[in-house]
């Protein structure tokens, strides 16, 4: 598949780690893309579950392709957020093509475009309840460990897939009213600082709209996630748009063939020693 050229891509809670994480449609999404600049916006490697045990080949195979952007020219900007919180101790470290900050902005065709995680508004992820909002990340883990294995099921039956956590979240008026809490208020702090548009994550929930207040007006943007919902947001043309996988456009592209020799052992070695540095981080943090 050709490589489309986009000015900008923004892609946010990919929890690399995770079962629930969508690794191998991530791979073929990035091997589709060519951006000038790719903003990973938090959540990307989810150490809070991080386990040595479970960091897949496919999830590395993501860390190899966005490594592959920036070998050709791609500026990688990675904004922590409070899955990678860990990473924060190194904030505003710049090596070539590739920055490691909490947030960002960036002044594309003259608007000014404010970036950043998003759980700055959320009061789950601070003190005491932080506890609880991991306990509640492993239970989320697991519903998704669940419903893969139920689509699983629906697919071969010839049926569609399902979300439990959608319908949960849908059905749910207080997480409904969460989420536009949120997004409110980062569109009025975003319009009080003067810029013209805002791009968040966190909160799983693909969103481009515009909102107005008594104080001037934004355009709210959410890249949403891998893990239900697998998009991403990319500009060109002068325009911020919300991309949605498609397997469908995906299914001609053949899986790799692995062969036993002597190339496997070395593969393993590099998954093993990722895996360490990332469970130190853990345990550190």
């Amino acid at each position: 598949m050709e490589r489309r050229s986009v000015d900008v891509v923004v892609m946010s809670d990919l929890h690399l780690g995770t079962y629930g994480c969508h690794a191998q449609e991530i791979v073929n999404y990035l091997k589709s893309i060519h951006p000038q600049i790719l903003v990973l916006n938090g959540d990307i490697i989810d150490i809070w579950q991080f386990n040595k045990r479970y960091f897949p080949i496919a999830h590395m195979q993501v860390i190899k392709e966005i490594m592959n952007l920036l070998s050709k020219g791609t500026r990688v900007i990675y904004i922590t957020g409070n899955h990678d919180e860990v990473l924060r101790r190194y904030s505003d470290m710049t090596m070539g093509n590739f920055q490691l900050t909490d947030k960002v902005v960036m002044e594309i065709n003259g608007k000014m475009t404010w970036i950043f995680h998003g759980d700055v508004f959320d009061a789950t992820t601070k003190g005491s309840a932080k506890l609880l909002a991991k306990l509640g990340g492993h239970g989320y883990d697991l519903l998704i460990l669940i419903n893969s294995f139920i689509n699983w099921c629906l697919k071969a039956m010839g049926r569609e897939k399902m979300s439990f956590s959608k319908k949960v979240k849908n059905s749910v008026k207080k997480a409904v009213a969460w989420i536009g809490d949120f997004e409110q208020t980062a569109a009025e702090l975003a319009i009080e600082k003067k810029y013209d548009y805002v791009i968040c994550g966190h909160i799983h929930q693909p969103q481009k709209r515009e909102v107005e207040t008594k104080d001037g007006k934004v355009v709210y943007l959410n890249s949403g996630d891998w893990i239900e919902n697998l998009t991403a947001l990319e500009y060109e043309h002068n325009e911020w748009k919300i991309y949605h996988y498609d397997e469908k456009q995906f299914a001609a592209a053949k899986a790799p063939v692995v062969t036993m020799g002597k190339k496997l052992p070395e593969l393993n070695v590099v998954t093993d020693e990722v895996a360490l540095f990332l469970h130190s981080l853990a345990v550190k943090s």
